[in-house]
């Protein structure tokens, strides 16, 4: 279990437990002014729950097509404050036809491409990209977007590159890039990605998580003391 400050993520039998990825994004995004919101990929139902704890007006739609992360996402939004404004779909993506597109997309997607998969089914499901590769993942996100739209993401460097490129061919571009640093002096390994239909120049930023083990920057604290616990 997982205690944030106002919610809590139960995860003893999801295959991806809370992480910084996730939290990252859910904390970074932009979608204060959404009155629709989807999380692809749910897991424990982390993002979503972060939505709804920053958006009190939103209706916020969840997928997730891991059975044992589902069960988990649907015990953690129904014990949440927010369980009237969830709904949980436990479908993918490419079968998801909703009447309503949405203002805000969210995505910790799977982002091995190359690598072995996982022994465990559900870990692979969530980790690899073999049932929603980069490129699907863009063409449904894009379908689903309404016109003024932002679809955000969260990636290694290099995935993140490459899904900007191929989003190009289906007219999102990159609104806002922030390079994640695990701590000072070292390379990004994250990059927090908002992509639009606007083709204005991207705000590009850096952040840093750590200033040595468990010291954390200001910035991190500022981006996400509303969620942790001891973040102050």
């Amino acid at each position: 279990m997982f205690q944030f400050k106002r919610f809590v993520i139960h995860q003893e039998h999801t295959p991806m437990k809370v992480g910084t990825d996730g939290v990252l994004l859910g904390a970074w995004a932009e979608l204060e002014e959404a009155a629709s919101i989807l999380d692809i990929g749910t897991g424990t139902g982390l993002i979503a729950l972060m939505a709804a704890q920053r958006n009190a007006q939103a209706r916020i739609d969840a997928l997730e097509i891991e059975p044992a992360a589902c069960r988990e996402a649907a015990y953690n939004i129904r014990i949440s404050p927010w369980a009237e404004r969830i709904r949980l779909y436990p479908q993918a993506l490419q079968a998801f036809f909703p009447a309503i597109g949405y203002d805000c997309i969210l995505c910790n997607p799977p982002f091995f491409v190359h690598s072995t998969p996982a022994p465990d089914n559900g870990r692979s499901l969530a980790r690899h990209t073999g049932t929603l590769p980069h490129t699907e993942l863009i063409v449904h996100a894009e379908r689903l977007l309404t016109p003024h739209g932002k679809f955000q993401v969260i990636l290694p460097v290099e995935e993140a590159c490459q899904l900007i490129a191929y989003a190009r061919r289906y007219h999102l571009f990159p609104r806002k890039i922030t390079r994640v640093h695990p701590n000072p002096g070292k390379a990004p390994k994250r990059l927090l990605i908002q992509l639009t239909r606007q083709t204005l120049p991207p705000v590009e930023t850096d952040l840093t998580v750590e200033l040595s083990r468990h010291h954390y920057s200001e910035e991190y604290i500022a981006l996400t003391r509303e969620f942790y616990l001891k973040m102050e």
